[in-house]
């Protein structure tokens, strides 16, 4: 930011990691997390769109083969996965892996970069980019996964099967009770589980690129009497953030990766019947 150079390591660190808010309270928004998380959306699917409504029969472009290779690929984790028959999966697993692997892909961009923009041009004092490091985001994105889980529980299954489902298995309708709390404890697992794991890793992701940009500016603080000095810690500063953005670029797609299968076996596990 244009006054990183006076604030502190810690108060650095704390100044990226603060939402932009609206409102008080529970009933707060992080409007940087709706801001990039929208736009993003609107920016992939539009592009997506664009390329569908272009594809050609014949030797495609290269954005074209590129989307359809996407598309085949996530075709065919649900076609292995997914025994039951419905024309939602496939689409909700594709906007799934896209949506969280372009959020993920934010974090590569330098840390200072976008919260700049934001703050010259609108005056904003804290941005933060990367949606996926939100637990607000990544719960609200596991509660519609749950939601989907009910939605195919009781159209495969319908309400007296799902119900006898909950209450008989897996020990049979004489330990009623004790079906009841563990099918409690599994469907508020999947949800949690599901969140906390790409919220975690991200915003484990997001501390080490910043404590980075901190390790390097303390580099170059010290470095300033020698021209050699500033410039092996500029250089050092360089080599440790490419090579943790590389190792990053596996993070991200593994994330977004198994957060859509995740969705896929949940929603495998809901329209089958035990």
């Amino acid at each position: 930011m244009s006054e990183s150079a006076a604030l502190t390591p810690n108060e650095y660190i704390s100044h990226h990691l603060s939402y932009l808010q609206v409102g008080q309270g529970f009933w707060s928004l992080n409007v940087d997390t709706l801001i990039m998380s929208g736009a993003v959306g609107c920016v992939v699917f539009g592009l997506m769109w664009l390329t569908a409504r272009r594809a050609t029969a014949g030797v495609p472009g290269k954005l074209q083969a590129f989307v359809e290779i996407v598309i085949g690929m996530v075709d065919q984790q649900v076609r292995d996965t997914f025994h039951a028959k419905s024309k939602l999966v496939t689409p909700l697993a594709l906007t799934v892996f896209v949506w969280v692997f372009c959020m993920n892909v934010i974090d590569l961009i330098p840390v200072d970069f976008l919260p700049m923009l934001v703050e010259k041009g609108f005056g904003a004092g804290h941005f933060r980019v990367v949606a996926t490091a939100d637990a607000n985001a990544t719960f609200a994105m596991s509660l519609t996964v749950f939601a989907l889980i009910r939605r195919c529980n009781f159209k495969f299954k319908g309400v007296g099967g799902f119900m006898h489902e909950v209450f008989a298995s897996p020990f049979g309708i004489w330990l009623a009770p004790v079906n009841f709390v563990l099918r409690l404890i599994e469907e508020f697992a999947k949800p949690i589980s599901l969140a906390l794991r790409l919220f975690g890793n991200m915003f484990a992701e997001e501390v080490l690129f910043i404590l980075l940009a901190v390790l390097g500016a303390s580099w170059q603080v010290h470095g300033v009497g020698s021209f050699f000095a500033s410039s092996a810690s500029l250089a050092g500063q360089v080599i440790l953030s490419l090579g943790w953005a590389i190792f990053s670029c596996l993070i991200i797609t593994l994330q977004a990766f198994i957060f859509m299968m995740l969705t896929i076996v949940y929603l495998s596990m809901a329209s089958e019947s035990h």
